[in-house]
């Protein structure tokens, strides 16, 4: 009897999210540049085509708004494509298919088309990387009515959210931290999925609330393991949906502590950070003992990978901030 649990890289967690929606319904294609023999860049759809066929899963021109506007249209036929940008700096040239159609015709259409559309968007840093391949776009798209916006951090999550997303019959953008893809962690086939728009709780504590998603959730469990050792208590809660946001978990946290860090890789101005502090700023303010505090990528440009270690918030960047915080 095969185990029902597995340690995993969450890439190849992906993988077996992807073959087990495509297994359950043949509706689901995969679509992108080199997905196909190659396994994209990634090899998260590695061995699919082999299993699935050309006609489930196919490789695309190099163009991101052919890529989209094609996903668009296999969606009015009935079918439910999984769009890999290969990129989070690639996706620019498919921002008007993305924000101006894809999120737009069921609203469009009062409901009479559904757009079942997933795009696939491995983001963010700490790879090492050159221009447009460590970037964290994910605020443009949360901004974007019309569309859902998840990112998992753990491998469990992977396998289980991108089925979630695969079943839903509006558009998902699907950000994945591909600093991420590499550590293992257990994957429990046998359980059944969380909510996709669900905030959780991963670690308790007391005295102060941390949150992040993707690959800054890791970096916050390592802040909050510093800070226990110094003798504060952290709650860490890890986002996984940024559009919508679930706020109950996080008001009932800082309910509990009276202090909020909020963090993320993106750049602080306008953006998924700024909606939490101000959500919670509006709907907590009497639990708050101090200002919700951001700690962010800063407001430029990403720079060279040679520097990217001082522009990344890090572990240091989120202790100060816990300092800062207690302090008040």
């Amino acid at each position: 009897m095969p185990a029902t649990v597995e340690e995993l890289p969450l890439a190849k967690a992906l993988t077996a999210g992807l073959r087990a929606a495509m297994a359950a319904d043949d509706r689901v294609v995969l679509m992108g540049e080199d997905i196909g023999t190659l396994g994209g860049v990634f090899r998260i759809t590695e061995g699919l085509q082999a299993e699935f066929g050309t006609k489930r899963v196919f490789d695309t021109p190099l163009a991101e708004s052919g890529i989209v506007g094609t996903a668009i249209g296999l969606a009015m036929r009935g079918y439910r494509p999984v769009c890999e940008i290969q990129f989070d700096g690639f996706i620019y040239p498919a921002f008007d298919q993305i924000t101006s159609q894809l999120a737009k015709l069921t609203n469009r259409t009062s409901g009479s088309l559904h757009m079942p559309v997933v795009i696939r968007v491995p983001y963010g840093g700490h790879i090492g990387a050159v221009e447009h391949h460590q970037e964290s776009p994910e605020a443009y798209f949360a901004h974007t009515a019309g569309l859902r916006v998840v990112s998992p951090s753990t491998p469990n999550d992977a396998y289980w959210m991108i089925q979630e997303a695969i079943a839903s019959d509006d558009p998902v953008m699907f950000f994945e931290p591909k600093s991420r893809y590499w550590p293992k962690g257990p994957v429990d086939f046998a359980s059944s999925a969380v909510p996709l728009h669900t905030t959780r709780v991963v670690r308790t504590g007391t005295d102060v609330t941390l949150i992040a998603h993707g690959a800054m959730v890791a970096t916050l469990l390592q802040a909050a393991q510093v800070a226990a050792d110094e003798g504060v208590s952290v709650e860490v809660l890890d986002l996984r949906s940024l559009s919508p946001i679930d706020f109950g978990p996080i008001i009932s946290s800082v309910e509990k502590t009276g202090r909020l860090v909020v963090c993320q890789e993106a750049p602080g101005f306008v953006s998924v950070g700024s909606e939490i502090a101000a959500t919670i700023a509006e709907r907590a303010f009497y639990s708050l003992q101090a200002p919700v505090l951001r700690v962010s990528g800063f407001d430029t440009p990403y720079p060279s990978s040679k520097v990217e270690s001082f522009y990344l918030p890090d572990a240091d960047r989120v202790l100060e901030a816990i300092d800062r915080s207690l302090r008040y």
